[in-house]
């Protein structure tokens, strides 16, 4: 009962036939026959027919080298397809430009970046020269308030060194003096002298 169903429903599927019955010339069909319909102006399905099927009159089996290179020698198309060319598509095309395109942007990137360094560079070096420069001027002058510190830092070491040693000179003076006095001979000397001083008066 299931295949008299599909059996049926396969039928339906054709353009009836008014000179046969379509479900039963399927139920029919035998070896070499077939059921089948063809298309007819645009496109539209013919009506159903019932057809003989021709077997293959070709060789079944694996063509033979001689007869494969003497079909291939006959043919029109001979020697157009014997040897491979590998065009580019417009992929790989696109794909080169990509590749060129990012290497140019590359190398501008490369040489800003090393133009950038040699500013900073130079920069710096100038940056560098007018730390160190010194106009002529301001070394003589500078020179000049050397020799003359030098100079009076002379002098005032000359100077406490002369003072020092004319105080050492009287202090010592004193102290002998002091001691002098201290003893018999020195008062006798203080008298004396003390009373040469006061007669002369």
């Amino acid at each position: 009962a299931r295949d008299q169903q599909a059996l049926r429903r396969a039928s339906q599927t054709y353009r009836a036939n008014p000179r046969f019955d379509t479900e039963v010339a399927i139920r029919e069909v035998g070896v070499g026959e077939a059921v089948t319909s063809f298309l007819e102006n645009k496109g539209v399905p013919g009506m159903v027919e019932r057809t003989l099927i021709r077997p293959p009159a070709s060789a079944m089996g694996p063509c033979e080298d001689a007869v494969r290179r003497q079909v291939m020698a006959g043919s029109p198309m001979a020697g157009k397809y014997d040897h491979s060319v590998d065009r580019d598509s417009a992929h790989e095309m696109l794909a080169r430009r990509a590749e060129q395109a990012a290497r140019e942007a590359g190398r501008h990137e490369d040489d800003a970046q090393g133009r950038g360094r040699d500013g900073a560079d130079e920069a710096t070096e100038r940056y560098s020269r007018a730390r160190r420069y010194q106009p002529p001027g301001s070394i003589r002058t500078r020179s000049r308030s050397d020799d003359e510190e030098s100079r009076s830092r002379s002098r005032s070491t000359s100077s406490r060194s002369r003072s020092s040693r004319s105080d050492s000179v009287v202090e010592a003076f004193t102290k002998s003096f002091a001691r002098s006095i201290g003893t018999r001979a020195g008062r006798e000397l203080t008298r004396g002298v003390l009373g040469t001083l006061f007669r002369g008066r």
